[in-house]
C-alpha cells in the first residue's frame, strides 16, 4: 500500500512543554524526549547556573538540528522569593495555637521560653514582611503545609502570628502571603541577569513570575526591546530578536487583572502550584477555565502547568486523577501542558512525555467526536485585523469542505497563531524561512512548523503548493484528493502579507495557486 492510499492520521494537537534538568539533560534523553513529543524545553532559572543552562541549551539546539525539528526553549524567571531564613537542623516544630514571631534582626531562628509557652522566632529573606502583613492576614510556609494567622504585634519591627496548622519549619522554605499587598518587584536583580543571558543566547520565550499587573509585563517587554535593536527588515523576515513574554498567573491579583495582563503578554501560563496556595484550592479548577477562556478571547496561547503527572516523578504510571487533570486541560482549550520535576529530576522522563501525549490524544479524539462549539477569539474579531478575519473564515471553509489540514505561509508566525486560536481539529502546517519564527510556533496548538526557504522560481506559489503536498503525503496527514485550505500572501517570505485563501485537493491542479501560474510575479 502506498502512502497516498493510507488513511490520513491526525497528530496530537496539544503541545508538551518539558523542564530540562539533571534527569533529562543528556543528548540521548533529549533526543528521546523530542521523538516522544516535546515541543518546548523549559529552563528553570530557579535552579542551576548559567554554565549548566548553556550546556543544556547547546544540547537541545544540536539535537533539534539533527532531527530537523524547530524546538523552542523557554526561560522561566524566578521572581522574588520570600523565604524563611536560617534554621538549625532538623528544624523547628510549631504546633497549633503556638505563637510565632518574624523579625529582621535575627541571623538564625530560635525558640524563646515565655510564661505563655514557647515562641518560635524566625528570620526571613524579605524584611518588609513585618510592615506589610496586617493582623488577620494568612501566612503560609512550605506551600501551605504550615499555616498561620497574623495577630497584632507586641513590639515594633516584628510580625506576630498564631499557628493554625503545625509542622516542621526548616531553612529556606517559601512563605506565601495570599492576602498581603507585597511591594516586592516582580523582577529581581538576578532576574535581569537571566534576561540578559536569554537575549544573548536567543531563547524563544521568557516566562515572568509573580505577575500582578500588566505594567510588570510591559516593563519586561520594554527592557527586552532596549536589548534587541529594532530592525524592520528582520521583523518582516520573521527574524525579530525580541523575546515573547509569557505571564505566569500565580497570584490572586493577576487573576483580578487578567484581561489587561493577557492583552499585554504574548501568552500566559496557569501556574497552579502557587495559585493553589495563594487562593482557595477549591477555586483553582474554575480559575483555570476562566484564564484559558481569557487567553482564547485575545488569541494568545496558554500553558497549563504544575503537578500534572506529579506521581510519575517516582512511578512509571500516573494516577487516574492526574490523567483526568491532563485531559481536562485539553478539554478546557490549553495550547500546551507542562511537566516540571517529572522530566527535570524524575525517574521516567520519556515515559512521562509519552503518557501525556497519549492522554492528550484521547481527549482530542473525544473533542473531535462532539458537535462543534466553535467560538472565535472575540477580541481579535473586534480588532478587525485582516489576517485574523481570514483565519476565522478559513475555519468555516475547512469545516464545510471537510479539510484534512490547513496549510499557510506564516513568515513571522502571526497567521499560524490566528489559525491556532480558532480551534481547528486538524493540523495547521505553517511554513516560514525563519527558523526563529518556526521555533516560536512550537507553543501553538495544532501547528506543525516547517522551516523552508521561500520559493523564488517563476511560479513560487505553485512550487510551494507542490512542496506542501509532498509534506502532507509523506507525513500521512492527507491522501491524494483530500481537501486542504491554504492561506498565503504575495510574495512568500514576507510577514504581514497574507491576503489569499484557497481550497486545494492534494495532488491536483484545482487551486488558484497552480492554475494561474502565468499571473505570478
Amino acid at each position: 500500500m502506498t502512502m497516498s492510499e493510507t488513511a490520513p492520521t491526525i497528530p496530537v494537537l496539544t503541545k508538551v512543554v518539558a523542564t530540562i534538568g539533571p534527569g533529562s539533560q543528556s543528548p540521548e534523553t533529549v533526543r528521546r524526549l523530542i521523538e516522544a513529543g516535546v515541543s518546548i524545553f523549559r529552563f528553570n532559572f530557579s535552579h542551576g547556573d548559567f554554565a549548566a543552562h548553556e550546556s543544556r541549551l547547546d544540547t537541545v539546539r544540536q539535537v533539534a538540528a539533527e532531527l530537523d525539528r524547530p524546538i523552542a526553549c523557554l526561560g522561566d524567571l524566578q521572581g522574588p522569593k520570600i523565604r524563611i531564613g536560617k534554621v538549625d537542623p532538623p528544624g523547628v516544630l510549631v504546633s497549633p495555637g503556638q505563637a510565632v514571631v518574624f523579625r529582621n534582626d535575627l541571623s538564625i531562628a530560635r525558640v524563646d521560653q515565655t510564661p505563655a509557652g514557647p515562641v518560635a522566632v524566625f528570620p526571613t529573606t524579605y524584611p518588609p514582611i513585618v510592615d506589610e502583613v496586617r493582623p488577620g492576614h494568612k501566612v503560609l510556609i512550605n506551600d501551605g503545609a504550615v499555616r498561620m494567622l497574623a495577630i497584632p504585634p507586641e513590639a515594633g519591627g516584628e510580625l506576630r502570628c498564631t499557628v493554625t496548622v503545625g509542622g516542621i519549619v526548616t531553612s529556606g522554605k517559601g512563605i506565601n502571603l495570599p492576602q498581603t499587598a507585597v511591594s516586592a518587584p516582580a523582577i529581581t536583580d538576578r532576574d535581569w541577569e537571566c534576561v540578559a543571558w536569554a537575549v544573548e543566547n536567543q531563547l524563544d520565550f521568557l516566562a515572568l513570575s509573580f505577575v500582578r499587573t500588566a505594567d510588570e509585563v510591559l516593563e519586561l517587554k520594554s527592557r527586552i526591546a532596549t536589548m534587541c535593536p529594532i530592525n524592520r527588515s528582520a521583523d518582516l523576515r520573521g527574524e525579530s530578536s525580541t523575546i515573547p513574554v509569557i505571564a505566569k498567573i500565580e497570584m490572586p491579583q493577576a487573576v483580578e487583572n487578567i484581561q489587561a495582563i493577557v492583552q499585554a503578554a504574548d501568552g500566559i501560563m496557569v501556574a497552579r502550584g502557587d495559585l493553589g496556595v495563594e487562593m482557595d484550592i477549591a477555586r483553582v479548577p474554575v480559575v483555570q477555565k476562566e484564564l484559558i477562556a481569557a487567553a482564547h478571547d485575545w488569541g494568545k496561547p496558554v500553558i497549563v502547568a504544575t503537578q500534572m503527572l506529579e506521581s510519575m516523578i517516582e512511578n512509571p504510571a500516573p494516577t487516574r486523577a492526574e490523567a483526568s487533570d491532563v485531559a481536562n486541560a485539553v478539554f478546557d482549550g490549553a495550547d500546551a501542558v507542562m511537566l516540571s520535576a517529572e522530566t527535570a529530576t524524575g525517574k521516567w522522563p520519556v515515559v512521562t512525555v509519552e503518557t501525556m501525549r497519549r492522554i492528550a490524544a484521547a481527549a482530542e479524539e473525544r473533542i473531535a467526536s462532539l458537535a462543534s462549539t466553535h467560538e472565535a477569539p472575540t477580541q481579535l474579531i473586534k480588532s478587525k485585523y485582516q489576517t485574523a478575519a481570514l483565519a476565522h473564515g478559513a475555519w468555516q471553509i475547512a469545516r464545510d469542505v471537510g479539510a484534512r489540514a490547513v496549510v499557510c505561509w506564516s513568515q513571522a508566525g502571526g497567521t499560524a497563531r490566528y489559525l491556532s486560536q480558532n480551534d481547528f481539529d486538524v493540523p495547521i502546517i505553517a511554513y516560514s524561512s525563519s527558523l526563529r519564527a518556526c521555533r516560536r510556533m512550537a507553543i501553538l496548538r495544532g501547528v506543525i512548523a516547517v522551516h523552508s526557504r521561500a520559493p523564488d522560481g517563476p511560479a513560487p506559489l505553485a512550487e510551494w503548493n507542490t512542496q506542501s503536498d509532498r509534506f502532507l503525503l509523506a507525513r500521512g496527514l492527507a491522501k491524494e484528493g483530500d481537501a486542504v485550505v491554504i492561506l498565503c500572501g504575495r510574495p512568500l517570505g514576507i510577514a504581514k502579507a497574507v491576503n489569499l485563501v484557497a481550497i486545494h485537493r492534494v495532488g491536483s491542479d484545482e487551486s488558484g495557486l497552480r492554475t494561474h501560474k502565468h499571473t505570478e510575479r
